[in-house]
């Protein structure tokens, strides 16, 4: 049996092919399935983690003839899919960071430095940040959480949730102020260093 070669390149490009290759479309997979589920762990847990991921790829797949391929970076849209997924679990992760905020647990992180990060940002915030992230409206943590744990940029987040860039940084702003003040005007990124 003779297999082809994975097709490199841009993600539109990918999801170009797999219009008539379909097994194209399992390159985007491999480039970011860890990403996003790193990123659903963080939010909801290891727990539905895989599901949603698994859910995010059928849902990209299904619609990947109206993606617009304009975009040659499919993150931002794959990042939306998940977004919207995720909005059925809001209650799961209300809950989530109300018991954070009540006894704070490893996060669930892939790579060593990763735990490092998220260890020393979680015992310097403490229960305090889980509480402002829980009592956040859910569009604000979304951009919060899309910047902060996603690493999109601000025109990624405006793409993922399609919604103007001002509408991004004005919730950004008023996500940051209200953790801000929930950590009592400090940045738990700095404690320890002051």
């Amino acid at each position: 049996m003779i297999t082809q070669p994975a097709i490199q390149g841009a993600d539109a490009e990918l999801i170009s092919a797999s219009w008539s290759q379909p097994e194209a479309f399992a390159e985007l997979f491999d480039r970011y399935s860890a990403m996003l589920y790193r990123y659903v762990s963080k939010r909801l847990g290891p727990e539905p983690a895989e599901d949603l991921v698994g859910e995010t790829f059928l849902v990209a797949f299904s619609r990947r003839k109206s993606y617009d391929l304009g975009y040659p970076d499919a993150r931002p849209w794959l990042f939306g899919i998940l977004t919207r997924l995720m909005a059925r679990h809001h209650r799961t992760e209300a809950a989530r960071y109300r018991a954070l905020r009540r006894a704070p647990v490893d996060l669930d992180v892939e790579s060593p430095a990763d735990r490092v990060a998220a260890g020393a940002t979680a015992r310097a915030a403490g229960p305090a940040l889980a509480g402002a992230l829980a009592a956040l409206p859910a569009r604000d943590r979304d951009v919060l959480l899309l910047i902060a744990w996603g690493d999109l940029t601000y025109e990624e987040v405006a793409q993922a949730l399609d919604i103007p860039i001002g509408t991004v940084r004005s919730r950004l702003n008023r996500g940051r102020r209200k953790v801000r003040a929930a950590l009592g005007d400090t940045n738990p990124m700095l404690r320890g260093q002051e």
